[in-house]
């Protein structure tokens, strides 16, 4: 798999959700080297917070209406770790493989320990691979929280985290 290729159409979903003043998250759903999938983050521009329509969870949606398929050949490509929320949701539809770029120190939840869950969630093993192009996922972090009309998580510790993160300015 070229994860660079598909990380970059995932960040095209967070460039386009960052020029809509949301939070930048993209992400796409691959299968055999086509994208089956994709959506980016919505409901964080404005003052009624959605907490529900992240990328992946958009992107699950949209794979519902793909029809039958076997899941656990499908690689989901995200530009920030998946949440909690949002990784059970990957973990109970099926994908066993998951490729990200920027880490979430305040609500990632890949490093989970699977182990220790109920079976829905522990019995189904994953395969991550973290920052892929990460620079250029926190760059649009950083042009988020750098943004004083932004107020999605603006005093947070993932704010602090990505403003002081130290990056090469991506090509």
């Amino acid at each position: 798999m070229n994860h660079a290729f598909f990380m970059e159409e995932a960040l095209a979903g967070a460039r386009q959700a960052l020029a809509r003043g949301e939070f930048p998250v993209g992400c796409v759903i691959v299968h055999a080297g086509k994208i089956i999938a994709g959506g980016f983050r919505q409901g964080t521009a404005g003052e009624l917070v959605s907490e529900t329509d992240h990328a992946e969870i958009l992107a699950l949606k949209q794979l519902e209406r793909y029809g039958p398929i076997d899941r656990t050949h499908l690689t989901l490509y995200c530009t920030l770790e998946p949440c909690l929320m949002c990784f059970g949701a990957i973990l109970i539809s099926g994908i066993r493989h998951i490729v990200f770029a920027y880490e979430d120190v305040m609500g990632g939840g890949t490093r989970c320990d699977l182990g220790r869950l109920p079976p829905l969630y522990g019995s189904r093993p994953v395969s991550l691979v973290p920052h892929i192009l990460r620079d250029k996922s926190l760059f649009l972090f950083k042009s988020f929280f750098s943004n004083p009309d932004n107020t999605y998580w603006k005093d947070s510790l993932l704010a602090a985290y990505t403003l002081s993160a130290p990056f090469s300015a991506p090509s």
